[in-house]
């Protein structure tokens, strides 16, 4: 066997070759072009919503900042594309945990191969459909209060619009993911963070000039920021290398030797997902307290219950302790709750057996389950200390340093922009390095 010993490309080499890959400059514009497209549905409006009494009552409103970073500004604009992208996460979510539970679905992702892939997709669509009706339903009933002429004729319309909209952005991402480069989804919500970021920018930098010592706090927060990018970068690419041997084998009248190889596992394996988990869970009170704020009836009983609750559940209330708590609390209940549904020591396990290989003084079977059992336990321990510290971390340095212009520009956007960009990044140096040994292969 011929290990090739080639260099690994230079960022300037791996451009070049990217420039001079036809293919991979169509993937370009294909993925650039749709999500253009997608960003030109977020400023399409709903017809017939007071929009300035609307932005009065949001001004300021934590829960729509944060969903708005998310939604690319959609929200506030009461785009067409205001869900965005979330029905479909929230859908994946669903379906990831349902697979879990389910041995149908179970069977279907692990021993029907593409054909049942291609159903559980199909499924999730589906729930993704009606996820987008029961949250266009949800925001119809809240801005059919600022609307010009409420009634059902305005209620229908405006959750049809949004459904439609969201089901659009659906197969935006999906085509993305087939024809494009990258994750759809992730790309989706990567440039929708972008495009709040020339706001968050211009607030920031009146803020500097506006405050005596405005330079000096603004600095001192990019800085933490900056540490945390730094943090985010080694500990997505951080991984825990378990050395495994395969045994002797003799094919006909050859004997392979035993190769040592290793089990790679990293430290995150949820990646953002357990923040994301957590700020839905954290934010829900204050969802509902928002939304219930100008009802009567049973909707005003529902804005008493859910408004003490949502200001013990703020940073800047009277009891930021308990949102610290509560907030990484979470987190670690999220980290290993995501790494459980990821990874499974008793399958991996049992593929190490069938591949004939084995971890050097662990016997195969229950004991090596067992011993990547703990050692996936440990790296999830760490991986979620880390989740917690930096989303609480950016925060704290808001508070204390009183630059409030970042509100929503949080923890979980950064580890969404720096992991999608290393994950897309990879995609096109992959691809770049496959066209390059196709070129040699036909040549």
């Amino acid at each position: 066997m011929v290990v090739s010993r080639d260099k690994t490309p230079t960022a300037q080499e791996t451009f070049m070759q990217m420039a001079q890959a036809a293919g991979l400059r169509g993937r370009l514009l294909v993925t650039l072009g749709l999500l253009i497209l997608v960003r030109l549905g977020v400023y399409v409006p709903i017809p017939g919503v007071d929009r300035p009494r609307f932005l009065a009552e949001i001004e300021g409103s934590p829960v729509i900042g944060f969903l708005d970073v998310f939604s690319g500004g959609g929200l506030s604009l009461l785009g067409i594309f205001a869900l965005g992208i979330l029905p479909f996460i929230n859908a994946s979510i669903i379906m990831q945990l349902l697979t879990a539970a389910l041995p149908s679905l179970e069977n279907l992702q692990k021993n029907e191969g593409e054909a049942g892939r291609r159903k559980i997709s199909q499924i999730t669509r589906y729930v993704a459909t009606g996820w987008a009706a029961l949250q266009s339903t949800m925001l119809a009933v809240w801005v059919q209060n600022y609307a010009i002429d409420p009634g059902p004729i305005f209620f229908l319309q405006t959750v049809l619009a949004f459904t439609a909209g969201a089901m659009f952005v659906m197969w935006v991402s999906e085509l993305i993911t087939e024809r494009g480069i990258g994750n759809g989804a992730s790309l989706l919500i990567f440039v929708n963070i972008v495009a709040v970021l020339p706001m968050i920018l211009g607030n920031t930098i009146s803020f500097a000039q506006e405050d005596d010592q405005g330079i000096v706090k603004v600095v001192i927060l990019l800085l933490s920021f900056l540490a945390m990018i730094v943090g985010i970068v080694f500990v997505q690419e951080g991984t825990r290398r378990i050395p495994i041997i395969s045994a002797r084998r003799q094919v006909g009248r050859r004997l392979y030797r035993e190769r040592k190889n290793y089990l790679p596992l990293r430290l995150n394996q949820g990646g953002v997902m357990p923040i994301i988990f957590a700020s839905a869970v954290l934010f829900l009170p204050a969802s509902l307290e928002q939304f219930t704020r100008t009802g009567e009836g049973f909707v005003g009983q529902l804005h008493q219950v859910f408004g003490p609750i949502a200001n013990a559940l703020r940073f800047d209330g009277p009891t930021p302790w308990i949102y610290v708590l509560v907030f990484f609390t979470l987190i670690v209940f999220f980290s290993y709750f995501y790494a459980s549904l990821i990874v499974n020591p008793v399958d991996m396990s049992q593929n190490l057996k069938k591949m004939g290989t084995s971890i050097p003084g662990i016997r195969p079977g229950k004991a090596t389950s067992e011993y990547l059992e703990r050692v996936i336990n440990r790296l999830t321990f760490l991986g979620a200390m880390f989740l917690g510290v930096v989303s609480t971390v950016p925060t704290a340095i808001e508070s204390a340093t009183g630059v409030e212009t970042l509100r929503g520009l949080g923890s979980t956007s950064l580890l969404i922009l720096v992991g999608v960009a290393i994950d897309t990044a990879k995609q096109i140096q992959t691809y770049v390095i496959s066209q390059r040994y196709e070129g040699m292969v036909k040549k």
